[in-house]
């Protein structure tokens, strides 16, 4: 199954910010023993070329780690050759898509307007991420996926349990889920990764029901 696919499919996408080589692993555990596969790393975490790195290497196989945040093609390409399955970015960047299509890798572009998604479509983006949702809010992914039925839009910023499956109901493929799912700075204990487990469990089962 492709990345897309298996983001299709599952629906939540975890977005993981300030993560640490010592927490990545246990964070990537908790989320599979929940149900969440797809996770992505955001390209700004300090040392996150060595993250992926470890990631790729010790986290349960099943789990398919990307990169996020990624604004330009000299960061792609460092993250892919750390090992990133995919590459997620805020922003459109013909060059970036040029480059993660070079090395057979799904880029999954930043746009918002009618204008970008096309754009994006046309270069070969095979999904597009609608940022920042909240500023537009569910109503307007109904609205776009009536002249363009064809896309396959992730939604991110501002996602929550309480109105992911508003977006998904209007014809969103996937979410992205950051802080609301994994804060990974106030990850401590036991316990608190036994939370981030049920937390996953929920997005899954709500996404899903």
């Amino acid at each position: 199954m492709s990345i897309i696919e298996g983001i299709k499919q599952e629906k939540v996408v975890a977005v993981i910010r300030k993560t640490t080589k010592e927490n990545i692993v246990p964070i990537l555990e908790a989320l599979a023993e929940g149900g969440v596969h797809h996770v992505e790393i955001t390209a700004e975490t300090p040392q996150v070329n060595q993250i992926i790195e470890k990631a790729v290497r010790e986290a349960d196989p099943a789990m398919k780690v990307g990169a996020g945040t990624v604004l330009d093609p000299e960061t792609a390409r460092s993250v892919i050759m750390a090992g990133a399955a995919f590459v997620v970015s805020p922003t459109w960047n013909v060059d970036t898509l040029r480059l993660c299509q070079r090395y057979g890798i799904e880029h999954i572009p930043g746009v918002l307007t009618p204008t970008e998604i096309s754009v994006a479509c046309e270069h070969g983006a095979r999904m597009v991420k609608i940022f920042p949702a909240d500023s537009v809010g569910p109503s307007y992914i109904k609205n776009i996926r009536g002249p363009l039925p064809h896309v396959s839009a992730m939604v991110t910023g501002g996602i929550t349990l309480n109105n992911m499956n508003d977006y998904l109901q209007a014809g969103s493929a996937a979410v992205g889920i950051g802080s609301n799912l994994v804060n990974a700075v106030q990850l401590k204990s036991e316990a608190d990764y036994q939370e981030l487990t049920k937390r996953a469990e929920d997005y899954i089962r709500r996404a899903n029901s």
